[in-house]
């Protein structure tokens, strides 16, 4: 556990400079597209945004995920006992700082954790989700969403997910001024101009692989993380099945923060499955119960 946590710190840092670069790219790209030669200051913008962002996002992407997630939070035990003393009893015994606990008013059976580290985590669940879970399969999906605090998983998400929003954001204005703008300054290099679109069209598909191959693998380990937790690792796996059978999709979609859930929010569908930002639960939950076997 300890070398995935150092690991994940080490991507955290190579996801950034990977993502800078893929913004600074696209600064160049639209730099040769639509300024003259020896004018640089579209590129000089684009990075200067980006990393601008970058550190903004660092400091309120959790809060802007709950917002947009539209998570109200508990601040008492008596507000919603049965969540508060699991998330606390959790806390207590892995020696995790208390997270902050919201719930997300959706029928939709789901929960996420945020955050820029352990002293500043959140974790939320949906009222569907308490809705059908017993007591121990709360405390595994709990216990899985305080694995990644744990394993610093959620600064890794946090990251990546502000990064997504720029690189999408960033692709989505050049492409505007492509199509609705002026004419590019640099009418001599129109293999340069199909170039830099295209570029700006693949920059979001790129960023989104990215973003599920850190999603994947990070939900394997904060299963692992709960079993490990709990010593109950099929609690946990009876509540992903509970997620797949009774699964739809959130009220509030985005793909932007989809890879934050512990089962995939959006609907089901070819491109979906594809692109899909958790394992197959199937898979997760044959994994628990080889550890379950185990104990």
């Amino acid at each position: 556990m300890y070398s995935a946590i150092a690991r994940n710190k080490r991507n955290t840092v190579f996801i950034i400079i990977l993502f800078i670069a893929i913004i600074a790219g696209l600064g160049w790209l639209a730099n040769a597209v639509y300024s003259t030669p020896g004018d640089y200051s579209i590129l000089i913008f684009t990075v200067v945004f980006a990393t601008g962002y970058a550190v903004v996002q660092y400091f309120v992407a959790g809060r802007q995920a709950i917002a947009m997630s539209g998570g109200i939070r508990i601040t008492s035990q008596s507000e919603n006992p049965r969540l508060w003393n699991i998330v606390e009893n959790l806390s207590i015994t892995t020696g995790t700082p208390m997270p902050a606990i919201y719930v997300i008013n959706d029928p939709a059976p789901n929960a996420f954790a945020t955050g820029r580290d352990p002293e500043h985590a959140i974790v939320a669940a949906t009222t569907g989700l308490l809705e059908i879970m017993t007591d121990s399969e709360l405390e595994g999906v709990m216990a899985h969403e305080l694995g990644h605090v744990r394993n610093y998983d959620i600064r890794l998400s946090m990251v990546v997910f502000g990064l997504v929003v720029a690189v999408g954001f960033i692709s989505d204005i050049f492409l505007r001024m492509a199509f609705f703008g002026r004419n590019s300054k640099n009418n001599g290099s129109p293999v340069i101009m199909v170039v830099g679109l295209v570029a700006m069209l693949v920059a979001p598909l790129i960023a989104t692989i990215v973003q599920l191959a850190v999603s994947r693998q990070r939900e394997y380990l904060a299963d692992a993380t709960a079993a490990l937790t709990t010593r109950h690792p099929d609690a946990l796996a009876s509540a992903l099945g509970k997620l797949e059978a009774f699964g739809r999709p959130m009220k509030k979609q985005n793909t932007s923060m989809a890879h934050l859930w512990i089962a995939d929010p959006l609907k089901p569908g070819v491109m979906d499955k594809l692109f899909a930002t958790h394992p197959p639960i199937a898979e997760r939950v044959e994994r628990l119960h080889t550890m379950g076997r185990k104990f």
